[in-house]
């Protein structure tokens, strides 16, 4: 994808506006990111982030409660949103004649929803949440597997060592108070970037945004998020999980370097060439040459506020034969690195997994909201194939030297010994 002309305004309360044409179809996706997630929580409020992710679905100062969804639906709109370690976002995607609406439902929920905060939805919206815990981690085979791995790697009280799921008795003590507190510190527009894509015209969609969004108070400045620094773990750590399972399966975790430089995007690349599908060398020895795995995976999540992660997932009978194969291989790429040819099929893999982020308004909206967020420059998401191109399998093989050392890391096992 070739970079796209961008239309960038802050309004007067701090608000960051992205503005994209994109004159395919007759839609526009909105998107707006506020930087909040669980790595702002609290020992003993963990779970908040994503308990606001499903109140601001509640109403507003001028919306009816179940009225956001309603009126996004008889509009034709698809929406939705989500929440991560480092940020909260809420997205739709509408045909372009209601852009306004998709606009004016945002500006509402972010300047009033206290006045819908009552004590009857949160105790509705606490009880989904719990029922998604229960149905998404505690009953699934495997579910808290990151989860266990988290708290196994970072330090009790890090920002990161807790998912943001939240714990039961964590969502359990959550008062509208403490609901009212979070809101009042991080749902405030000089915390948030709202990326608009599609078929608009830059000058009426940001005069629009003035309109609707203009008027909200700044809000007090956002604390500072606590520190997330974590270098490469050292030994391993491992936990046997005592869970009725399909089968028996080892997880491990590794700490990688923090989002934004050079050296994730060899990470990610060293992660495609260890794991990413029925071509990589894990597969390629556990599932197909020794035959001790069904199924082996790699791949990183990337994080900007402290050491992004690795995680290798297999499933297979011996899970002690698993980890020593892990380690064999894992030694065997830091002192060789990837051959030429797997080094291609990883840049490839990356350019690919670029346009499919960013081929609709929706993905390219999402894209722009958090290069703006984590790196303060929306931009930055067109040079993403570039930047991996630009990897070189020596660098390669110095980042998988020291992140992706053999014996450093966390391990779950089910069904077999921890090691």
């Amino acid at each position: 994808m070739a970079e796209q002309p961008l239309h960038e305004h802050t309004l007067g309360n701090g608000l960051r506006v992205v503005v994209c044409e994109d004159h395919v179809v007759p839609l526009a996706a909105v998107n707006i990111w506020y930087g909040v997630g669980s790595r702002h929580e609290h020992a003993g409020r963990t779970g908040l982030a994503h308990l606001f992710e499903h109140l601001m679905f509640q109403g507003s100062g001028n919306v009816a409660e179940g009225e956001h969804a309603a009126l996004l639906e008889a509009a034709g709109a698809s929406f939705n949103a989500s929440t991560s370690f480092e940020r909260t976002n809420y997205y739709e995607t509408v045909p372009v004649s209601h852009l306004e609406l998709a606009l004016w439902l945002e500006a509402d929920r972010m300047g009033t929803l206290p006045a819908a905060l009552t004590q009857a939805n949160l105790d509705n919206q606490r009880d989904v949440v719990k029922n998604e815990r229960r149905q998404r981690y505690d009953n699934q085979p495997y579910g808290t597997a990151f989860e266990r791995l988290c708290r196994l790697t970072f330090p009790s009280g890090h920002p990161y060592a807790h998912t943001p799921i939240g714990s039961m008795e964590d969502l359990d003590a959550t008062t509208l108070k403490d609901c009212t507190d979070f809101f009042g510190t991080w749902y405030a527009p000089h915390n948030a970037v709202l990326s608009i894509v599609g078929d608009v015209d830059p000058e009426e969609t940001l005069s629009a945004v003035e309109r609707y969004f203009g008027g909200i108070p700044a809000g007090p400045a956002a604390p500072e998020a606590r520190p997330g620094d974590l270098g490469p773990l050292s030994g391993v750590t491992g936990e046997a999980v005592d869970e009725d399972v399909p089968s028996p399966a080892y997880f491990a975790m590794f700490t990688l370097p923090t989002d934004g430089g050079n050296e994730i995007e060899a990470a990610e690349m060293a992660a495609e060439v260890l794991g990413g599908g029925s071509g990589s060398r894990l597969y390629d020895r556990m599932v197909r040459r020794d035959q001790i795995a069904t199924e082996v995976w790699a791949g990183v999540t990337r994080l900007a506020g402290g050491p992004s992660l690795a995680l290798v997932e297999a499933v297979g009978p011996d899970v002690e034969k698993i980890s020593a194969v892990l380690d064999e291989e894992l030694t065997r790429f830091a002192a060789e690195g990837p051959t030429e040819e797997e080094a291609a099929r990883a840049t490839a893999q990356a350019e690919r997994g670029f346009l499919e982020r960013t081929e609709t308004v929706t993905g390219l909206a999402n894209a722009l909201s958090q290069n703006a967020t984590q790196f303060g420059d929306a931009s930055r998401v067109f040079t993403a194939p570039a930047r991996a191109a630009a990897v070189t399998g020596d660098q390669i093989k110095q980042m998988a030297g020291r992140w992706l050392a053999p014996g450093a890391r966390t391990a779950l096992t089910y069904g077999g010994a921890s090691k």
